[in-house]
């Protein structure tokens, strides 16, 4: 037994001292293979209000292109409902809402929607705005017992919440109904409505029927509108990521150089007139890059939310934030 013992023994030192020889290592494991390029890449395209880098994107075909080298085809599914656009993300049918309104994202991710900011679409607040008529209308305050009416859940909602309480009202002071824009503009016109929440170029097209601007985000609501993709398509295509935020600053940098063309490429696309752009386009700031103010305003936006009924828990928004650069 002892000298079988001793025998195991060696064995084992001859085994150890031929894997030192070897390198002493244990084989390695397999690789991983980077994923496969993508077939087909699915980016939400919505004009309204003015998303001006969405129109030079369609009009220089930037992300077609860009993608066409990796043998990526670069489809637009028109989605305009920010509802839909994260049900579309978390379905996977939509891989990245190019535009979606920051109180979609937030209330996507309270309900347990995996859903990931990469970069800030635009900031607008002076594109969103509570429109009246009536002269007497003077302050938000003169809204109390009125008709309002516009899109519930949205920037304009909000913006009509921090007006009223600027004025230590709430939206309980005022009858309040929920309509798309067109419809809202149309009820002021004809009486039906004494408030109308209004953006994009209907506020022009208010404004030439005998309508004013009573209050818009300025000073209240930053109108934040994200860019979104969900969780577990940024985890699988970082790159592919990375690239569209590249190209669609290709855009915005198209649209600084080039202002003419791309109010032009505007006008043409939405049916404005140039003079029509170029009063509206100051009204946006298109940088993608995430800022503390752009966090103190989502952080808002979700206390809005909460504060009104339509979120029902509270999240930590940072979670939702994944800048790629």
């Amino acid at each position: 037994m002892k000298r079988k013992f001793i025998a195991l023994l060696l064995t084992l030192f001859s085994l150890t001292a031929i894997l030192a020889g070897c390198g002493g290592s244990a084989p390695k494991a397999p690789e991983k293979k980077a994923p496969a390029p993508l077939k087909e890449l699915k980016v939400t395209y919505v004009k309204a209000p003015l998303n001006i880098p969405s129109i030079v994107d369609k009009n220089n075909q930037t992300l077609v292109k860009g993608f066409e080298k990796d043998g990526t085809k670069v489809s637009f599914p028109e989605i305009t409902s920010g509802a839909k656009q994260t049900e579309a993300l978390a379905a996977g049918s939509l891989d990245i809402a190019s535009c979606l309104g920051g109180t979609s994202a937030i209330l996507a991710a309270a309900n347990g929607a995996d859903v990931k900011i990469v970069g800030i679409y635009s900031r607008a607040p002076k594109a969103f705005n509570i429109m009246v008529k009536d002269p007497a209308i003077k302050t938000a305050a003169d809204l109390k017992g009125k008709r309002v009416a516009g899109p519930k859940g949205t920037i304009l909602h909000q913006i009509l919440a921090a007006a009223l309480v600027k004025e230590k009202l709430t939206l309980k002071d005022v009858e309040f109904r929920s309509v798309g824009i067109p419809p809202a503009v149309n009820a002021l016109l004809s009486g039906e409505a004494d408030a109308a929440l209004v953006a994009g170029a209907e506020v022009l097209r208010a404004q030439r029927a005998g309508a004013r601007i009573l209050a818009n985000g300025d000073g209240l609501v930053n109108a934040t509108i994200v860019i979104g993709v969900s969780g577990k398509f940024l985890k699988e295509h970082p790159e592919t990521v990375k690239k569209f935020m590249a190209l669609h600053q290709e855009s915005i940098d198209f649209m600084k150089k080039n202002p003419d063309k791309a109010f032009e490429f505007t006008a043409k696309e939405t049916g404005l007139s140039v003079e029509d752009v170029k009063l509206m386009a100051p009204w946006y700031d298109f940088s993608t890059a995430i800022t503390a103010k752009d966090m103190k305003d989502l952080e808002e936006t979700q206390d809005f939310l909460i504060a009104n009924d339509m979120q029902k828990k509270k999240i930590e928004i940072k979670s939702m934030i994944a800048e790629v650069k």
